[in-house]
Order: C-alpha cells, then structure tokens, then sequence
C-alpha cells in the first residue's frame, strides 16, 4: 500500500504586471552638466552649386560702314592680255563714291595704312568706284601678279603673323566741299575697309583662291575688326532683294519666342536671344541654345530701321 500526501497547490501569478512605459529622453548635453534638453545638431548643409563661369557683357556701338566688300565673293583671274597675270576681283556695296588699292605682301603701319614689304612688288594704283549696291569690281589689266613667282607655302598663310599675301583696302571719299573748316572734318571722318587674304591653290583644279582672314574698319580715327555675326539682318541685302520689312518670321528669340533678336554670343557668333533672356541664361548656363558651345561674352546689338 503506498499513502500519498496531497499538498497545498501553489499559487503563481499567472503574467507579470507590465512595468510602465520608459519616457525617450534625448541624449544629455556633452560633458555631462547641467539639467534641461539638448537637441542633436542639425545635418550638415549641403554646398551651393558652383557658379556659372563669368560672362562679359557688352552693347554694341554702332558706326556707319559706308564701303562692304564681300568676303564670300573675292576671287582671283588671269589677265586676258597677259594670263600668267592674276587679277583680283569681288563684289562690294558703296553708299558714297571712294576707291580700291590692292597691296601685294602688306604690312598695316600707323593709322590702319598699308605698304608692301617688297618694293619691287607693283602696287596698284587707287582704282575709282562709285556709290551702289551688288557690285561687281575687277582690278585694270596690267596691274596684276604672277603668283607663280611666290612658294605655295608664303602665299597661303601670313609671314610672321602680319604680313598678309593680299590686302584690299577700300576707302571712301567723303563728299567734295570747299569750306576749310568741313574739309578738315570730311578729312578726318575718312573711312576704309581693309580685307586681309591669303592665297591657296586649289588640289582639284589648281586654280588659285582667295581665303579671307579677317576685315578691318578705320572709321574716326577708331580701328575695329569686322566679325561675322549669325543671324543679324544685313538691311542692305534686304533692300536689295525687295525683302517685305514686316516679314520677321525666325528673328524671334529662341528662347522666349516672343521679343526680337538683339543679342549674340561669342565666340561662336551667333544672334539668337533677346537681352532679357541672355541675361537669364548666363546665370544659369555658359552654353549657347544653337550650338552649345561655351559662352565667353554676350553683346547687345541694336539695329534701328534705315541704319545700314
């Protein structure tokens, strides 16, 4: 027989009471002093972008150009009396009656004037044109070259960077007066257009040709250099061609496509913006909207009707 004791049953709470909740407490203030909050820092800033590169402003100054020879339209031709004989000709346009001298290996000297390094080389004389558009000019036989004479290699680049192979000047006259005090003002609003050229000789055809290097405008005793600008209306080509002046399709800015064109970029030459907008681009960009090549300078161009 076994005896078998019966024990009180033990009583066991059947869950913990949860402890009450613990308070977030930011973390105490470096160094352990002290009572209150402290708030962790901030997260950094981040850095601004870079600025865009500085972009030079400029407004144009406008100055009458009384001669244009265009560049596009200069070519060499034999003498029908002596063919050996190269002639020069071009197309140009003259508001005022004037001249041409053509220079042979010409250096420019004080006052935009040329001479020929070479004495022996025939300079032509000043050769008389008068006023009007779209026309045509050939030097007078006799006062030619053998370009046959000149190395390849002297006749297609400048010597020493300022010698040039052809110079072109073109002077105008201004109008005949007898009064001393306005011929000393006409004397000294004299003005000239030089072309510098340099010639090569075609592989294909081995004719020569003329390759323009940059035009010059001797006006009021100021020398500029003539640069291309794309996009500029020329007025005297419009007149020539009976343009209607209030046809202005594509002279709009390409940009807000409302405000004309006034503004152009450099160095790659084009017209395409209004001044506001150039003004907002270069702070945002330094990239032209035509060919997005890196803008180094923008200039405001204001042409007024009946300027040319």
């Amino acid at each position: 027989l076994f005896a078998l004791q019966l024990l009180p049953p033990i009583l066991r709470p059947l869950h913990h009471p949860s402890s009450p909740p613990s308070l977030l407490r930011p973390p105490s203030r470096p160094g352990g002093g002290g009572g209150g909050w402290w708030a962790p820092p901030p997260p950094p800033i981040p850095p601004p972008p870079p600025p865009p590169p500085y972009v030079e402003h400029q407004r144009a100054k406008t100055v009458k150009n009384d001669v244009n020879v265009h560049r596009d339209a200069i070519g060499l031709v034999p003498d029908e009396r002596d063919p050996e004989q190269h002639l020069v000709s071009f197309t140009y346009d003259a508001l005022v009656d004037g001249s041409f001298t053509i220079y042979y290996f010409a250096k420019e000297g004080a006052d935009c004037s040329f001479s020929s390094v070479y004495p022996d080389l025939p300079t032509s004389t000043k050769t008389p044109f008068q006023k009007g558009l779209a026309q045509k000019f050939v030097q007078p036989s006799g006062s030619g070259i053998d370009l046959g004479f000149f190395d390849l290699d002297d006749l297609s680049k400048p010597l020493n960077g300022e010698i040039f192979p052809l110079v072109i000047y073109a002077e105008a006259c201004p109008p005949p007066t007898t009064d001393g005090v306005q011929m000393e003002e006409s004397r000294r609003s004299a003005q000239a257009q030089i072309t510098l050229a340099v010639i090569e000789k075609n592989s294909s055809t081995e004719a020569f040709q003329v390759k323009v290097v940059k035009q010059i405008l001797w006006a009021e005793g100021e020398r500029y250099e003539l640069q291309v600008i794309f996009g500029l209306v020329n007025s005297a080509e419009a007149e020539v061609s009976g343009a209607d002046k209030d046809d202005d399709m594509g002279k709009e800015c390409v940009i807000c496509l409302s405000e004309p064109r006034n503004t152009a970029v450099f160095p790659c030459r084009h017209m395409c913006m209004c001044s506001e907008c150039a003004r907002a681009l270069t702070l945002q960009s330094n990239k032209c909207p035509i060919c997005r090549q890196p803008v180094e300078k923008v200039m405001e161009i204001k042409v007024s009707d009946g300027e040319q």
